[in-house]
């Protein structure tokens, strides 16, 4: 593989990661976007507060399965299923992804932004960070559930087939099923 091959894979690699992380500073709702600097900057201000490096393990353990786990499957997923244009990002599809993580949970991009949070309120172990955290979480939940209600208007009954193999957070019954459906 050339050096410009090797270049270009980095790069595109670096920032799709970067992306992801900004994402969530940049989100379309000003209210989770508060809240969430608020996270980082309590983290930073409040690193380890309570004195118990084993929670601060936790937490980077999370925020690295959230990221590379349920963030980097998630893309791998859209890019396998889906070819984009040039000038669209990878989750702006036409197409159904039901493959790798999306045939275990159907919001992975979502689950990946909760571990995130919860690693961050983990490792920074202050109250303030429990308080910012906690909304994100919930409001990321409900857009999963606004996400789900336009994705059986854009996509119909596949949808709604899909949701019935497929369960929307819990990633253990996701396994079970898989498994389960692959033996049936």
């Amino acid at each position: 593989m050339s050096n410009k091959i090797k270049m270009k894979r980095q790069s595109s690699w670096k920032k799709s990661r970067l992306y992801s992380i900004l994402a969530l500073a940049f989100f379309p709702s000003p209210t989770i976007r508060i809240l969430f600097v608020g996270l980082i900057l309590s983290c930073f201000i409040f690193f380890n507060w309570m004195n118990q490096i084993w929670l601060v393990f936790l937490g980077i353990t999370l925020f690295v399965i959230g990221f590379f786990v349920f963030g980097g499957m998630a893309r791998a997923a859209f890019i396998k299923k889906v070819e984009t244009s040039k000038n669209k990002h990878w989750v702006e599809t036409k197409t159904l992804v039901d493959i790798g993580i999306y045939a275990v949970v159907r919001h992975p991009i979502y689950i990946s932004f909760m571990f995130y949070v919860m690693g961050l309120i983990l490792i920074s172990q202050h109250w303030l960070s429990l308080i910012l955290g906690i909304p994100i979480i919930l409001f990321f939940y409900q857009f999963m559930r606004m996400e789900e209600k336009s994705n059986i208007e854009k996509f119909g009954d596949d949808y709604k087939q899909y949701m019935q193999k497929v369960p929307r957070t819990n990633f253990f019954l996701g396994i079970f099923r898989l498994i389960q459906s692959r033996y049936n």
